[in-house]
C-alpha cells in the first residue's frame, strides 16, 4: 500500500507512472456477460437472492465442476459469495479454533496468513524455493504437521508466482494429508483457466480420498475479467458448507443478484470460458514470454517461468546492498520497488508482502506495448545499481 500511495502521488504530480502492480486483468468483461448483467437490471432482477446463491447458478457451477474438474457436487454443496476471498475467509473461520495451525506455502497471496489470524489460528509459513518453481516440497509439509494442524492452503495457479502444481506432486501431498485425519485442504483455484501449455490444472478434490477433506474455491474475477462484479464460490461437503453458509448469512447474505446473472452467462460461454477466455490467455502468454526473455537478459536475476496466472515473481536479491546517489541503499524488495518507482517510474509490488523478500511481483495484466516501455525503463534504472554479486 505504501508503494501504491507513492505511485498515486507521483501520478497526481504529473509523472507518467507505469503501473504493473494490479492483480486484475486489463481486459473488459466479455460482452455476453455484461449484457446479461444489463438485462438483469432492466428486468428488475435487483432483489435479494437466497443466501447460498440462486439455484440456477449453483446448478451451473455443479455442471462446470463436473465437466471441467471431474468433481461431483450437488447444489446444496455450493455457496456463492461476494468474491473468492470471502469464500476462503469463511472456510477458515468455519473450521479453525484458537490454537489451530494453518499451513501456508510461501510465497503466498497476502491475505492467507491474515485469514488464519482472524480465525484465532496460527499461520505456519512453509518456504519454497525458486529452484523448485516455488512449489511446496512434500517433505517440508510433513515436517511441519502435528496435532494442531487444521488447514493447508494451496493456490494453483499461484498468485504471486504463476506456478502450477503438477498432478504427480499433488498426489504426493495427498498421501501426506491422508496420514493426518484432522487436516483439511483449502484449494484456491481462481486462476485455473489462465494456464499455459503444457501445464494442466488438477483440482485437489479430484484425487482419491480428498473430496471429503477439501474446500474448493473459485470465482469469476480473473478468467472472465469480472473483478468488480464481486462473485466467487465455494464447493465442499455438506457439514462444512452449512457452517460457512451460517457465517455468510450473518455477514453479507447472498451475493449481488445482477452479478449472479452475469456469472451464469460466463459459465454458458463454453468449456473453460470458450473463445473469450482463450483470447485473453493467448495475450497473457505472449506477454509472459516477452517478460521472461527480457529479464533473463539482466545479469544476476533469477526467474521461475510462470505456468499460469499473470504474474512474474523475479528474484533481484543479487542487487541488494547497492547504493545509489540521491536515493540511498537498495537493501530489500521494498527499497528496490521504491528505487524503480523513483528512477524508472514503474510501480511493482515488493516480495516481502508475499513472504519472500528476495523477489518483486510484476503483473503483466497490461498491454504488450506498456510492458515493453516498462522493461526498457527498468533496464535503464538497473544500470545505476552496482554489478550484482554472486548468490
Amino acid at each position: 500500500m505504501a508503494i501504491t500511495d507513492h505511485a498515486t502521488a507521483l501520478v497526481q504530480a504529473g509523472v507518467p507512472v507505469i503501473r504493473l502492480a494490479a492483480g486484475e486483468p486489463d481486459f473488459d468483461t466479455p460482452a455476453a456477460i455484461a449484457e446479461a448483467g444489463i438485462s438483469a437490471i432492466r428486468q428488475g432482477y435487483t432483489r435479494y437472492t437466497p443466501n447460498a446463491g440462486t439455484l440456477e447458478l449453483r446448478k451451473a457451477i455443479c455442471h462446470k465442476l463436473r465437466e471441467e474438474n471431474g468433481l461431483s457436487y450437488t447444489p446444496d454443496q455450493i455457496l456463492v459469495s461476494n468474491g473468492a476471498k470471502q469464500s476462503c475467509m469463511q472456510a477458515v473461520l468455519a473450521v479453525c479454533s484458537p490454537g489451530d495451525e494453518v499451513l501456508v506455502p510461501a510465497p503466498y497471496w497476502v491475505s492467507y496468513p491474515e485469514m488464519a489470524r482472524l480465525a484465532d489460528a496460527t499461520p505456519v509459513i512453509l518456504p519454497t524455493d525458486i529452484s523448485d518453481n516455488f512449489l511446496l516440497r512434500p517433505e517440508s509439509l510433513a515436517a511441519k504437521l502435528n496435532e494442531k494442524s487444521r488447514v493447508l492452503i494451496l493456490c494453483s495457479p499461484s498468485n504471486p508466482t504463476g506456478s502450477v502444481y503438477p498432478k504427480e506432486l499433488l498426489e504426493e501431498i495427498a498421501d501426506i494429508v491422508r496420514k493426518h485425519p484432522r487436516l483439511l485442504v483449502l484449494c484456491d483455484e481462481m486462476y485455473e483457466h489462465i494456464i499455459y501449455p503444457p501445464a494442466k490444472h488438477t483440482s485437489f478434490a479430484s484425487l482419491p480420498g480428498m473430496w471429503e477433506r477439501t474446500f474448493t474455491v473459485n470465482g469469476f474475477s480473473k478468467a472472465f475479467a469480472m473483478t468488480g462484479w464481486r462473485l466467487g464460490y465455494l464447493a465442499c461437503p455438506n457439514q462444512f458448507l452449512a457452517a460457512c453458509a451460517k457465517i455468510q448469512s450473518q455477514i453479507t447474505s447472498g451475493a449481488c443478484s445482477i452479478s449472479q446473472k452475469a456469472g451464469l452467462a460466463a459459465l454458458n460461454l463454453g468449456f473453460a470460458g470458450g473463445e473469450a477466455v482463450a483470447t485473453m490467455v493467448k495475450a497473457f502468454q505472449e506477454r509472459r514470454d516477452f517478460l521472461v526473455k527480457s529479464f533473463r537478459e539482466l545479469p544476476g536475476v533469477k526467474i521461475s517461468e510462470p505456468q499460469g496466472a499473470f504474474y512474474l515473481f523475479v528474484d533481484f536479491s543479487s542487487y541488494y546492498g547497492s547504493e545509489v546517489e540521491g536515493f540511498g541503499i537498495v537493501k530489500d524488495s521494498e527499497s528496490l520497488c521504491r528505487f524503480l518507482l523513483d528512477k524508472a517510474q514503474v510501480a511493482l509490488v515488493p516480495g516481502d508482502a508475499f513472504g519472500d523478500d528476495k523477489c518483486v511481483r510484476i503483473s503483466y495484466a497490461a498491454s504488450l506495448s506498456t510492458l515493453q516501455a516498462a522493461v526498457e525503463k527498468i533496464k535503464e534504472a538497473m544500470v545505476l545499481l552496482e554489478s550484482p554479486v554472486s548468490v
